[in-house]
C-alpha cells in the first residue's frame, strides 16, 4: 500500500515540476520584452517580472523537481526490478534530458535576474517547448510499455515538433498584424 502512496507523491511532484518549467519560460518571454521597454516601464515590470520568476523557480520548480526525483528514487528502492525494463531505461534517458533541460533553464534565469539578455522572446517562446517533448515523450512511453513501436513514437515526436513550430509561426504572424493577441 505505501507503494502506491509513495507513486502519487511521486506523480504530484512530477506535475508541479512541469508546471513550473511550462511557466518560467514565459516569464523570460515578458521579462526579455520588458528589457526592452523605455523607462519606467522597463524598471518596474522587470522588478515583478524577477520577483514573480524568483518565487515560481525557488518555491515550486525545483523544489518539485527534487521531491519527484526523491520519490522516483524511493520506488526504485521498494521496486528495483524496474530498471530491468527496456521502457523504464528510455524514461531515465528522458529524465536525464529533463534535467539538463532544468539547468540550462536555471543559467537562463540567472542571467535575466542580473539584467543579461542573451536570447531574444522568440527563442524563449521555442524554449518554452522543450520541456512538452519531453512530457510527451514520457507519457506516451510509461503508458505504452512496451507495446511502443519505436520508429512511430520518433515519427510521433517529430511530427508533434513540426506541428508546434507551425502553430508558433501561426502565433507570430497573428501577433506580428495585432500587438495586442
Amino acid at each position: 500500500m505505501a507503494y502506491f502512496y509513495i507513486k502519487a507523491f511521486h506523480l504530484i511532484f512530477v506535475i508541479t515540476w512541469f508546471a513550473g518549467l511550462f511557466y518560467i519560460p514565459r516569464l523570460f518571454v515578458y521579462q526579455i520584452e520588458a528589457f526592452h521597454k523605455p523607462s519606467p516601464d522597463k524598471e518596474i515590470l522587470g522588478k515583478q517580472l524577477k520577483l514573480m520568476a524568483k518565487r515560481l523557480w525557488y518555491i515550486i520548480t525545483w523544489p518539485s523537481a527534487i521531491l519527484a526525483l526523491l520519490f522516483g528514487l524511493i520506488l526504485f528502492y521498494m521496486n528495483p526490478t524496474l530498471i530491468y525494463f527496456d521502457w523504464m531505461q528510455v524514461k531515465l534517458g528522458f529524465i536525464v534530458l529533463l534535467f539538463i533541460y532544468h539547468l540550462k533553464t536555471q543559467q537562463y534565469y540567472k542571467q535575466l535576474q542580473n539584467d543579461i539578455v542573451k536570447k531574444t522572446s522568440s527563442f524563449m517562446r521555442i524554449w518554452n517547448e522543450g520541456a512538452t517533448f519531453i512530457l510527451f515523450a514520457v507519457i506516451f512511453l510509461v503508458i505504452l510499455k512496451s507495446a511502443i513501436n519505436w520508429i512511430w513514437g520518433i515519427v510521433g515526436i517529430f511530427v508533434l515538433g513540426v506541428l508546434i513550430m507551425l502553430g508558433f509561426k501561426l502565433y507570430k504572424n497573428i501577433r506580428d498584424k495585432n500587438p495586442e493577441a
